[in-house]
């Protein structure tokens, strides 16, 4: 399954966007720069070795995030994977978003927001009626995206966010 996205472009870009949307198996090569970014981050952010990060991301089962209960999406620019993101199953409602990601070289350009609405709308064609999802303490630019989603807090934001750990939020998708 794909699904394609025009942008608008913003200040400095050279022209509209086109984004694919395409469901891949984590083992996919088109999946692989964007965990080895992503786990590359993680590591700078909290202090871990990137080697380590990304086999902490490839340790969970690619059936987790295969259909019917979940997904794995890269989006792809002219062919590059440029962002992505996946879900599973929580339980029998609820898909639980994991790996929001956009490569480094392709942030400001809205990509996460439609990484988003893609697993989004993946999980109501697939029948979940909610979505939760966490996202660490060392993560400002995620927590504000969520927020702009329209999903909802379920930690105390007015606390420190070290001292809340891990920052949970849901979203009704009905």
């Amino acid at each position: 399954m794909s699904a394609t996205f025009d942008l608008n472009t913003r200040t400095g870009d050279t022209g509209p966007a086109r984004l694919d949307f395409v469901e891949v198996d984590q083992n996919d090569p088109l999946a692989t720069p964007l965990l080895q970014e992503l786990a590359a981050e993680y590591a700078s952010r909290y202090g871990r070795s990137p080697g380590v990060q990304y086999q902490e991301l490839k340790s969970y089962p690619a059936q987790e995030f295969a259909p019917p209960g979940g997904v794995l999406v890269i989006a792809l620019n002219d062919g590059v994977p440029v962002a992505g993101g996946a879900y599973r199953q929580y339980d029998a409602t609820t898909a639980e978003l994991k790996r929001i990601w956009t490569s480094k070289v392709h942030r400001g350009r809205g990509f996460g927001r439609l990484v988003v609405a893609e697993l989004e709308r993946s999980a109501r064609a697939r029948g979940y009626r909610r979505v939760y999802l966490t996202t660490g303490w060392n993560q400002p630019e995620a927590v504000a995206l969520y927020l702009a989603a329209g999903y909802i807090p379920l930690y105390d934001r007015s606390l420190p966010s070290r001292t809340v750990g891990s920052h949970p939020f849901e979203k009704s998708l009905e």
